[in-house]
């Protein structure tokens, strides 16, 4: 029943996560985009999934090119976006041997790498991948985030697949103070319409990282200069913010 993480979680993410606000990200986003001067042509989704942000970058006028560790998640992005390409890569290590305009990774998935020498990794591979002149644009929950998850440190719910499964979902978070990490136990139990049952965990791992934390580390990868802020107002995060976005440029050529 225990699966690594993002692989049985792919059939049901969407179903999961239909309400994720995707489409007011990317707004946030491009408007932070066109305000620095930059309306962007291509754009690189780094951690894409199943293709949520992808589908929005594309849908405003973008040529896309998607990103994800996870042959499972990618799949179920192929199948709802045939016309996008999409390549399976560490976000450490991948290489496209391409720069982007606009490169994006959201849904706090910079917190899966659990030292700051592999966020550093990650963030050289991004500033590699942005042309002179282009953008990065990601989120990460904070150290208070991932302390303070969830409200009750659990969420459960019911859900219905595009196929008419039953989704039933109990995620429970707690924090280990010791390696200070934040740990979710993803459980799912998946019926069928004819009354086949599957049951699967997940155990999913993410490290906090405040501002201080960051600003080396995009330092380092390259970026000529940055903003950290919050959504939705771009204002500057405070120590009760519990996820920030990092719009960091890479300096023209």
């Amino acid at each position: 029943m225990q699966r690594p993480p993002f692989t049985a979680l792919a059939a049901v993410y969407d179903a999961i996560m239909a309400d994720v606000e995707y489409d007011h990200w990317a707004d946030f986003i491009l408007t932070y985009a066109r305000d620095g001067g930059l309306t962007p042509r291509r754009a690189l989704d780094l951690a894409c999934g199943t293709g949520g942000m992808t589908r929005q970058l594309q849908a405003a006028g973008m040529a896309v090119v998607g990103v994800d560790g996870s042959a499972e998640m990618l799949s179920v992005a192929r199948e709802r976006l045939p016309w996008v390409s999409f390549e399976q890569g560490d976000l450490r290590t991948f290489d496209l041997g391409e720069t982007f305009d606009l490169v994006t990774c959201v849904f706090d998935s910079l917190n899966n790498l659990l030292a700051p020498a592999d966020l550093g990794a990650a963030l050289r591979q991004a500033a590699a991948h942005t042309a002179p002149g282009g953008l990065f644009a990601c989120d990460l929950n904070t150290r208070l985030g991932v302390r303070e998850l969830w409200e009750g440190d659990a969420i459960e719910g019911l859900a219905r697949s595009e196929a008419g499964e039953e989704i039933h979902y109990h995620w429970s978070h707690h924090y280990d103070a010791e390696e200070e990490l934040g740990v979710v136990q993803a459980f799912c139990r998946v019926m069928g319409e004819g009354g086949e049952v599957q049951e699967f965990v997940e155990t999913h791992r993410e490290r906090g990282y405040d501002p201080a934390e960051l600003e080396p580390l995009l330092r380092g990868a390259g970026f000529a200069r940055w903003d950290i802020v919050e959504y939705p107002d771009y204002a500057d995060p405070d120590d009760r913010t519990p996820r920030i976005w990092v719009f960091a440029w890479m300096g023209e050529a």
